[in-house]
């Protein structure tokens, strides 16, 4: 195969997250995003290393035969989201089962018990936080307020009519758009690191209604497409927050903020936060359990399908009467407190320590004196807990366990082990590391949080010897 050059073959298979490996024959074999097994599709070489080949997709040539449904949303194909879609939900879980116990069953040693996958209860209007972007759709055009266009890391595909979350979420970023656009405020432009909206944050508990909008913009006024001045500013968002408060919504405004970021990544976060209504966080709950979160707490964003995956894992991790669990990467405590009421103490780690704050207040929330929670890198607080663990809870984030982190948790020698993981290939470079001092894997269970989309949760049971299956 050459780079530039176009071909066609058929997707036999597919690697995670979203990479399908297309066999062309004599011409060879390549790696083609956003692609599904069966397909037969048309590519192009963009890059060759190794004698590999990646392909950049330009067109479907033929459907495969999992996709036996139609587009729920009138964005597919254009928005970089939910490229799932045109498979019945059926489909999409027997494809994920399938491709993590693949990429599972090449990295464990020994029989384990795969329990497969558990569905999410919603498949729609399941999401309780998106972070929608300000751009434009194409160069030059219009004000755009939505999700990155497929493929596209600055046209911004306008999604009012997203299927994913609740209508709620479809009216704030509609009122928002419609109300820049006539005022004529542009937004901020990444190569250049100029202009003014950024983006929109929202967030909406399913079980309480309550949502936190939060309108990130840089601090540049005085050019075109910006404010005048920090006085015009104020009153254009206090303008925006009147026409927010004046629409017709299912759910309650629990606070509406204004977040200042000059940082020049193309990230979500703070400089300076600005309650206009309300306050700056609301609640949400979870198996019986309250939670304070704020804008940038880290909560799972399908609080039904959460309640599912922390169900799991609490089965998972089993008997805990008068034992001590270390719950590492806990962010907001949710596991933590999920355990501590049958538990004699529960320690949480968490570097981000906005997430330890609220961990705490969640704590205290529900009346649960047996937590502590502590800020700071698995890796360099471990050895300062005073604690030793009887079983260890394992969330991490999508790269996995650090190393030198794995090392020092294996070194607690604790009978059970249960992990987490949002990535699976992360997960089997760690069960390797894990099976290779001694621990076994006992169980396996899939939980869907993410409908419509090739992201799953994993929940793993190791044990250093056999544990009861119960």
């Amino acid at each position: 195969m050459k780079k530039g050059v176009e071909y066609t073959g058929v997707v036999t298979k597919i690697a995670f997250p979203n990479k399908g490996e297309v066999d062309c024959g004599e011409d060879g074999i390549a790696s083609v995003k956003g692609t599904l097994p069966g397909q037969k599709v048309k590519f192009v070489v963009s890059k060759k290393r190794s004698g590999k080949a990646q392909g950049r997709l330009k067109e479907i040539i033929e459907k495969s035969p999992m996709e036996d449904v139609e587009p729920n949303c009138p964005h597919f194909g254009d928005c970089g989201g939910c490229s799932y879609q045109t498979m019945s939900y059926e489909n999409q879980l027997k494809l994920k089962e399938d491709m993590v116990k693949g990429i599972l069953d090449n990295a464990i040693k020994g029989d384990y018990q795969f329990e497969g996958i558990l569905g999410s209860p919603v498949q729609w209007g399941y999401r309780n936080k998106m972070e929608f972007s300000f751009g434009d759709e194409y160069k030059g055009g219009p004000l755009a307020l939505g999700m990155h266009k497929r493929g596209s890391f600055y046209d911004i595909v306008n999604t009012p009519q997203c299927q994913i979350v609740h209508e709620d979420f479809r009216k704030i970023l509609t009122a928002t758009l419609e109300y820049f656009t006539e005022i004529g405020m542009g937004y901020y432009r990444k190569l250049q690191h100029e202009g003014y909206l950024r983006h929109l944050l929202v967030r909406r508990a399913v079980k309480t209604g309550e949502i936190l909008v939060a309108l990130v913009t840089s601090g540049q006024t005085g050019a075109a497409g910006m404010p005048e001045s920090l006085e015009a500013e104020k009153v254009l968002l206090e303008e925006w927050k009147e026409t927010l408060l004046a629409l017709k919504m299912e759910g309650s405004f629990a606070g509406i903020l204004h977040i200042r970021n000059d940082t020049l990544a193309d990230v979500v976060q703070s400089d300076e936060t600005t309650v206009l209504y309300g306050k700056g966080y609301f609640y949400e709950e979870l198996l019986g359990l309250k939670f304070q979160i704020t804008p940038f707490s880290f909560f799972q964003t399908n609080s039904l399908g959460a309640e599912v995956l922390y169900e799991t894992a609490r089965g998972y991790v089993g008997e805990t009467k008068d034992k001590v669990v270390f719950d590492l990467y806990s962010g907001t405590g949710t596991i933590s407190q999920i355990i501590a009421p049958v538990a004699k103490k529960v320690v949480g780690v968490e570097i981000v320590e906005e997430a330890v704050e609220a961990a705490k207040e969640n704590a205290a929330l529900n009346g649960l004196d047996n937590c502590t929670f502590w800020a700071g890198d698995v890796l360099k607080v471990i050895d300062d807990l005073g604690e030793v663990p009887d079983l260890i809870v394992l969330d991490p984030p999508r790269d996995g366990v650090h190393p030198k982190a794995l090392e020092k948790i294996i070194d607690f020698g604790v009978e059970r082990m249960v992990y987490i993981a949002c990535k699976p290939t992360s997960l089997a470079r760690d069960l390797e590391l894990l099976q290779g001092r001694g621990y076994q894997v006992e169980r396996i269970g899939c939980v869907d949080l993410f409908p419509s989309t090739y992201h799953i949760e994993t929940v793993v049971l190791l044990s250093k010897g056999k544990v009861d299956s119960k």
